[in-house]
This record gives structure tokens, sequence and C-alpha cells, in this order.
């Protein structure tokens, strides 16, 4: 027996289409209906009267096989209203059972232990800063964290279930009022279990005359699969706020590390501060065969003569145990204004480790087979000012491995000073 799935909502809106369908034919027959079955003779002579005659015919006839197929389509659309009706009274037939069974089995773990069995998280409340709850034990994604009230932090990601689940995005941080301290990102929930994704973590909170807050941490991956979370960019402020980390990727079998947020931008053209970029997330350790680290965050933005652009993250290890991959390391921050200096790159990501212990190990310094990350690139500057450094290349595999380049330094054409590029790994 061949299974069938429907969806009530689309059997509902194709049957209105098609009813739409035949009100425009019946109107547009219903035009025609006068000037074909009336056709006057264009002359008095017997062929001209049998002309108009067939002619006359032959509409009438149409407007007869018409009203027999608008009978026939309004039936069939009738009846698709039918079926449409019958699959969604057996859903809500069928629903409220089961919806009542699985209350009934999560009750006592909900109870005891403050989670379901199965089943998703509830989202924290927004401008509250409340935590997205953890999600099934068994299976189930983390709720979101709810977004800061003012100068608030966000609240946390929950975690997915121990079997399958992705963390919960963290929270926002609120905006500062007047020269406060805005809120911090929540951190983003890990994915627990054997397979999920780690959730990204919030955004800092903007404050005008004040200091942003950093971002939230991103999210691990599952223990087999699953991606690390982006880590929550920084807020804007006189002090800026950082970007945060990303989370690791999955240990065992294949995970991405998080890409690190953006360090804030400053709003303060005298001794600003602008933020720092979160470091990328490493990949899968532990006994992963492929290791992959995600670039490092860019650093924030500076405005005023001689304040300085926020340096880039670094990019994440590869931390492969046969092969990683380095992330590349953050831009540094723009200065946007003549005068400032552009913020140095960061450096290129590693490629892993293999049976490391640590600094002094022999096998310390990478997987057999890796290729570093390059170095990020250092912030651009305007007239009368610096460019950034760029950040160093990643270092290479222990084996064979490239190591990855140097970040550039630039300088805006013609009115500004080039930083000096990093080394290769």
């Amino acid at each position: 027996m061949s299974f069938v799935i429907a969806v009530p909502e689309y059997v509902t809106a194709a049957a209105s289409d098609l009813a739409n369908v035949g009100s425009t034919i019946s109107a547009a027959n219903a035009a025609a209906a006068a000037p074909t079955s009336a056709v006057a003779a264009a002359g008095a002579d017997e062929v001209s009267a049998a002309v108009s005659t067939l002619f006359g015919a032959h509409a009438q006839a149409y407007q007869a096989i018409s009203a027999e197929a608008a009978a026939f389509h309004q039936r069939f659309v009738e009846l698709l209203n039918a079926g449409a009706a019958s699959y969604a009274g057996a859903e809500a037939a069928n629903a409220n059972p089961l919806q009542g069974l699985l209350n009934d089995i999560n009750a006592p773990f909900e109870a005891f232990l403050g989670r379901p069995l199965i089943g998703d998280g509830a989202d924290g409340t927004p401008n509250t800063g409340a935590n997205g709850q953890n999600g099934g034990l068994l299976w189930g994604n983390g709720g979101n964290g709810g977004s800061g009230g003012a100068g608030q932090n966000g609240g946390r990601g929950g975690s997915g279930g121990f079997l399958f689940g992705n963390g919960g995005r963290g929270g926002n941080g609120g905006n500062a009022i007047g020269a406060g301290v805005a809120g911090f990102g929540g951190d983003g929930g890990n994915a627990v279990g054997l397979w999920g994704n780690g959730g990204a973590g919030g955004t800092g909170g903007v404050s005008i005359n004040g200091v942003g807050g950093d971002g939230g941490f991103g999210g691990n991956g599952g223990l087999l699969i699953g991606n690390g979370g982006i880590g929550g960019a920084g807020g804007n402020g006189f002090v800026a706020g950082w970007g945060a980390a990303g989370g690791n990727g999955s240990s065992l079998i294949y995970g991405l590390g998080g890409a690190g947020g953006a360090g804030g931008s400053s709003l303060n053209f005298t001794n600003g501060l602008a933020g720092v970029g979160g470091d990328g997330g490493s990949g899968g350790a532990l006994f992963n065969l492929i290791g992959t680290g995600a670039d490092g965050g860019a650093g924030g933005a500076a405005i005023g003569a001689g304040n300085i652009g926020g340096q880039g993250g670094q990019g994440g290890s590869g931390s492969g145990l046969v092969f990683g991959l380095g992330g590349h390391g953050g831009h540094g921050g723009t200065a946007l204004t003549p005068g400032g200096t552009g913020g140095p790159g960061g450096n290129g990501g590693d490629n892993g480790y293999v049976f490391s212990d640590g600094a002094g190990s022999i096998y310390a310094g990478g997987s057999f087979f890796g290729i570093g990350g390059a170095g990020g690139d250092g912030g651009m500057a305007q007239a009368g000012g610096h460019g950034g450094t760029g950040g160093l290349g990643g270092l290479g595999g222990l084996l064979f491995g490239l190591g990855g380049h140097g970040g550039n330094g630039y300088g805006a054409p013609g009115l500004a000073f080039g930083g000096t590029g990093g080394q290769g790994g």
C-alpha cells in the first residue's frame, strides 16, 4: 500500500485557485454568447443566410458544451474542498490524542528533571533575558534565549537532546540608556548529544555614549557530527564590545568550528576603543580524522584621528588527527576617518594537533597533513593614517602541509601608509 501525504491548506488553496479559473472562463463565455450566437447575414441572398445560421448554431453548441464543462468544474471544486475538509478533520482528530499521550510521557520528566523527554525547548521571553529551555532528554532542539531589556544581558540558548538536537541561539543583549553599559549577548546552547549543531551567540547591545556589550559565545557541536555555532558580534559604543569566539565542532566524526563574531565599532572620535573580533572555533578534536577551523571575526571599525581599528580574531585550529585546515584570521578593523590607524589582522589558525599533550611534545604542531589558515589583512587607513599589520599565517602539517599566507597591510592609495604584511606559516 502506498503512503499519501496531504497538506489540507495546500488542497484548499488549490480549490480556491480552480474556482477563480472557472469564474473567469464563465465570464468570458457569457461575454461571447451574444455576439457569436446572433451573427447578422452579410446580405439578403441564401448563401449569406446559411452562413449566418451555421455560425449561430455553432455558437449555441459551444455554449451548451461550456455549460456542461462549467458544471463539471464546479463539482470538481466542491469535491476538492470536501477532501481538504476531510484531511483537516482527520488531522484534528489525531492531534489531540497524540498530544495528550506526549504530555503524559513528558510530565514526570519535567517535574523531576526540569526538561521533557521528547520535544523542543521553549524560547525565552523577549526583553527579559530569560534562558531558552533545554530540549528533550532523548531528542529535541534547545529553545532560543530571550533578548535582554535595557542594559540587560541576553538569555542563554538551551541545550539539545542527548541523542539528537541543536543548541538554541543566544538572545541579543539589550541596548544601554544614556552612558550606561549595554547587555552582553547570550551564549549559544551546546548540542550535547550525538548529533546536532551548536547555537549561535547573541549580538551585544549598543551604547551610543557608553560601553557596547560583548557578543555571546557560540555553542559546541554534537559528539559525533555537528558544527559549532558562530560567535555573536560585539555591540557598537564609545568603547565597543568584543566579538565572541565561535563554538567548536564535533569531536568524533566531523564538524566545522563556528566563525568568530565581529568586533563592535567605536563611536567615539577621541580615545575610542574598537572591539576585537572573536576567535574562530576549532574543528573536531579527539578522534576526528578531519578537522576544519573557522575564520576569526573582523575587528571593529574606528572613527576619529588617532584611534585604532579593532584587531581581527584568530582563526580556529583544524584539530584533525590526519588532516586539518586552519581557519583564516579575521581582518583588522578599518579606520573610517583621516588620521586613524587600521587594526591588526588576526593570525591564521594552525591546522591542528596529533596526540598533542601540550608544549614540548614532539607531536605538537599539527596534523600529519594540513594547511594553516591565512593571516587576516590589516585594516584600511584613510589620509594621514597607517594601515594595520597583517596577521601571521598558520602552521602547516607535521609531515606535509602548507603554512598559511601572512595577511596584507593596506593604506588608502596615495594617502596613507600601508601596514606591514604578516609572516607566512
